[in-house]
């Protein structure tokens, strides 16, 4: 190819030039040419790609198709149930909930309700009609020694911080749960003017980089933190100790994305890219995190204090479980972040291999905290890719008592899974901080769908739950979902996940044999 490049640029001057005999204007051919030439030149002399210097010129059209290609997939070939992570049915859903649009379809499933995982929830000969349940129902948050408990949405914004989204992505975002009474979480990011002003619930995420509540060496500011925590819309605490994207990993915020403003909001200084680190300095044993606890708590004027958690080792949080009976002093809510979470920026190992699935982490943890005798004083939050009404009742069948959802709010923005979210470069203006692209995102508009996207999610899920006989959320059990697990066996959430005896784990001699090394292993003294 690069003898028929040669000869190509050979034969292409000799015609203009033998044109431009005939008729001088010929010679703005080489307008069009002239830059070919140069671009053919380069590449056959460049050393840094291969295909480009053996295809000089021709070899562009390789990395122009590979640019595209996620665009090409996703609006050409792609079926309605081929689109990772969510497919296309997902996201119209969304859409049509976040615009009011018809979310109804014809013409029966297309799903495969023989492939193994196939999932539904057990109906009932007694459901209950439409106007006997409530369409809204709330949920308490706060423990015996909470003295703010808050009531909570079924369905809320789950973290995502402002940098990592654009201003008026936060904006919309806020403003949405202020017209649904519904919370929105900070992310790790810190707490910026954008969660504020709108006045809708805040739930402040506090990770290792203790953003917004830090001093100059990185260290949690006790000071900055008090001064934020007392504020009146900021609604609970939560500690930050993993998230699905890239559990034991530590956010990432690229320079990129980091102006004047968010550093000053983080407190920390731009150039350069902005990296949590994988722990946290406040403390370093689970009887420390108590004393934590205890000191938020105190901050905050008593509000609940919770902590988010991508479960890794069984035996960690068995550690943070003996940490509170010992003490007696008990988180509010847990946030239990699935891995299959993803907002994040993350290396594909993360992504795809760290970190325990939604389903399975619910469950854990639900039965540790029975098996402790303290289910009673914490709520389970729960949040990895849940965005229907069925996500919430298998979340709530599984063992959560509310749920969060990150991407499904995205898209109710208008994120189009462009995949260019570490990019700076996101083009709905969702997920960039460059002005030209923000501008973009009205925030007035896309606050309603929002508030559309979360109403309607929740009504689903209530309709399914009168469906099933039910009037609560605190009434969905394990029994009311099944699964497929193989071609000809299907078994309810109770037969999967078996639930645990009350109080079965403060005594070695009633710990089951599927958690006695975990349960050994694990130590109020130490992670």
């Amino acid at each position: 190819m690069r003898k028929v490049f040669v000869v190509f640029c050979t034969t292409s001057i000799a015609i203009i030039t033998l044109l431009t005999f005939i008729n001088w204007k010929s010679i703005f051919l080489l307008l069009i040419f002239l830059p070919l030439y140069i671009m053919g030149l380069y590449d056959m002399y460049q050393s840094k790609k291969s295909i480009r210097r053996n295809f000089p010129l021709v070899g562009r059209l390789r990395y122009l198709l590979e640019s595209i290609g996620p665009e090409m997939r996703q609006y050409f070939i792609e079926t309605d149930l081929d689109g990772k992570p969510f497919n296309r049915i997902e996201r119209s859903l969304i859409y049509q909930r976040s615009k009011k649009e018809t979310d109804t379809i014809p013409f029966g499933t297309q799903l495969d309700m023989y492939q193994i995982g196939y999932q539904w929830i057990n109906h009932s000969i007694r459901a209950l009609p439409l106007n006997e349940i409530d369409h809204n129902p709330r949920v308490r948050i706060g423990s015996e020694q909470c003295t703010q408990p808050y009531e909570a949405s079924l369905f809320n914004i789950s973290a995502m911080s402002y940098g990592s989204l654009s201003k008026n992505a936060i904006l919309a975002l806020n403003t949405g749960a202020k017209m649904g009474d519904f919370y929105h979480n900070t992310g790790e990011g810190g707490l910026s003017p954008y969660h504020l002003e709108p006045g809708g619930d805040i739930v402040w995420n506090i990770g290792t980089g203790y953003f917004s509540c830090r001093d100059g060496e990185g260290k949690f500011s006790y000071d900055e933190y008090a001064k934020r925590a007392v504020l009146d819309k900021i609604k609970m605490i939560e500690i930050k100790f993993s998230q699905g994207a890239k559990p034991g990993h530590g956010g990432i915020l690229p320079k990129e994305k980091v102006t004047d403003e968010i550093a000053a909001i983080r407190i920390v200084s731009k150039g350069h890219d902005i990296v949590s680190p994988p722990y946290h300095s406040a403390f370093t044993t689970p009887l420390e995190l108590m004393d934590f606890i205890q000191t938020l708590r105190k901050g905050s004027g008593g509000k609940p204090i919770g902590m988010k958690i991508c479960i890794g080792n069984k035996s960690e949080f068995l550690s943070i479980c003996k940490a509170m009976v010992e003490t007696k002093t008990y988180l509010d809510f847990i946030t239990v972040d699935g891995a299959e979470g993803g907002t994040g920026a993350a290396p594909q190992e993360y992504t795809d291999h760290v970190g325990m699935p939604l389903r399975d982490a619910l469950a854990f943890v639900h039965d540790a905290l029975v098996g402790f005798g303290i289910r009673k004083q914490i709520k389970i939050i729960c949040s990895g890719k849940i965005v229907t009404g069925f996500d919430i009742i298998k979340t709530l069948a599984t063992g959560a008592d509310l749920c969060n959802s990150a991407r499904g709010m995205m898209f109710a923005l208008g994120c189009i899974q462009a995949l260019e979210c570490h990019k700076n470069t996101c083009p709905t203006g969702v997920a960039t901080q460059d002005p030209k692209l923000v501008k973009g995102l009205v925030p007035e508009e896309k606050s309603v769908r929002v508030f559309r996207f979360q109403h309607e999610t929740v009504k689903s899920a209530m309709e399914l739950m009168a469906s099933a006989g039910l009037k609560h959320p605190d009434e969905v059990d394990r029994s009311v979902v099944s699964m497929r697990v193989d071609r000809t066996k299907i078994e309810t959430f109770m037969e999967t996940y078996p639930e645990l005896d009350s109080g079965c784990l403060l005594n070695e001699d009633t710990v089951p044999k599927k958690l006695i090394y975990f349960w050994k292993k694990a130590s109020s003294e130490r992670f």
